[in-house]
């Protein structure tokens, strides 16, 4: 009993830890996705999107392991992650332009759709950490997981949201941040796996990085685009 109480432990320690790691990618997007959005629609927004992706994640927790096997779809993924740092990166200078109802459901779907590209690897961790206990006490450690991620998210999107009122410049740094993490899901995908590792093993953080500076270059090409074009 001693021991499984001890494994049990390590595996809920290790879960929070995974939570706080892997839960500023989601906020990041939340705050990206709602900055337009007037204050009362901004908190619905966070709860709405915050609490839609995480019922997404325990759908995606029971298959996930699989789906990670499946060629090409980090790859599908990554490019979805790309469009969506680019969008939100192009909307920085903008007002939303649509009614409130629009733009909640717009912010919200926008959440959803970066949450389903960043997820599976998310999901994975949880899961993987859950494991080291025994096996009946493994759906709870999952679901505590999970559970955790809602204030951590709601919490550390709010918290983003102040600061790009302040600082701006976060704006940028939050649509690099998906292009680097659209990076790293590219060069681990079944698919390319195994020919990157043995071709180009070095190069997996210039790939993010390239991905990072994609994301802010065509988003700032972009939005001056738009503001030539609106003149």
């Amino acid at each position: 009993m001693e021991h499984l109480d001890t494994a049990f432990l390590f595996a809920l320690i290790k879960i929070v830890w995974a939570d706080i790691l892997l839960s500023g990618d989601n906020a990041v997007v939340i705050a990206l996705a709602t900055r337009n959005l007037p204050a009362r629609r901004q908190r619905q927004a966070i709860i709405g999107g915050a609490a839609a992706a995480i019922l997404m994640r325990v759908v995606l927790a029971l298959f996930a392991i699989e789906l990670l096997q499946l060629p090409y779809l980090k790859l599908v993924g990554a490019a979805l992650l790309i469009w969506i740092g680019i969008k939100l990166m192009n909307q920085a200078d903008e007002e939303t332009g649509v009614g409130q109802a629009d733009g909640l459901w717009a912010a919200v779907r926008t959440i959803l759709l970066a949450d389903l590209a960043m997820s599976l690897d998310n999901v994975v961790a949880i899961a993987a950490a859950a494991s080291a206990a025994a096996a009946p006490m493994r759906p709870i450690l999952l679901l505590i997981g999970l559970g955790l991620s809602i204030p951590l998210i709601i919490f550390g999107s709010t918290l983003l949201l102040k600061l790009m009122r302040r600082f701006p410049a976060i704006i940028t740094l939050g649509a690099a941040l998906l292009g680097f993490v659209a990076g790293e899901m590219a060069t681990t995908d079944a698919a390319i796996h195994d020919w990157f590792q043995t071709h180009m093993h070095d190069l997996d953080f210039t790939v993010s990085i390239v991905c990072a500076v994609l994301v802010v270059a065509v988003g700032l090409a972009l939005g001056r685009r738009g503001k030539r074009d609106a003149a």
